[in-house]
């Protein structure tokens, strides 16, 4: 059953990844009534988020270029999943960017514990 709960929280932790950029893309196409920078930053804001994680966070530090381990990480985590859930407040979603950062900080604690990091 343990184990069970532990491939859901990796789970959940890939279905939060997709849900930063689709927070970043979101917020991109509420930015203005242009549709340039409606363009610019809802294809490009994800982009960013992508080259980002790429770098420095794709599949645990295991696939990244320059993979950070420890308190780096950590901060990582939290700007790129903070990103997710400020882009979802700054484009008038309060409540699933306030819901989104709950369960980023569920699945961060549930993976210490389980040392899934």
């Amino acid at each position: 059953m343990l184990q069970l709960a532990k491939h859901a929280n990796a789970a959940l932790m890939f279905f939060l990844e997709l849900g930063v950029l689709f927070s970043v893309g979101y917020w991109g196409f509420t930015l203005s009534p242009s549709w340039a920078i409606k363009l610019l930053a809802g294809l490009g804001g994800p982009a960013l988020f992508i080259a980002a994680w790429a770098l420095f966070g794709a599949g645990g530090g295991a696939n990244a270029t320059f993979p950070l381990t420890g308190l780096a990480r950590a901060a990582l985590e939290i700007l790129w999943f903070g990103g997710g859930a400020l882009a979802l407040y700054a484009s008038g979603l309060t409540t699933s960017a306030a819901v989104f950062f709950a369960l980023f900080v569920l699945n961060a604690v549930l993976r210490i514990v389980w040392k899934q990091v």
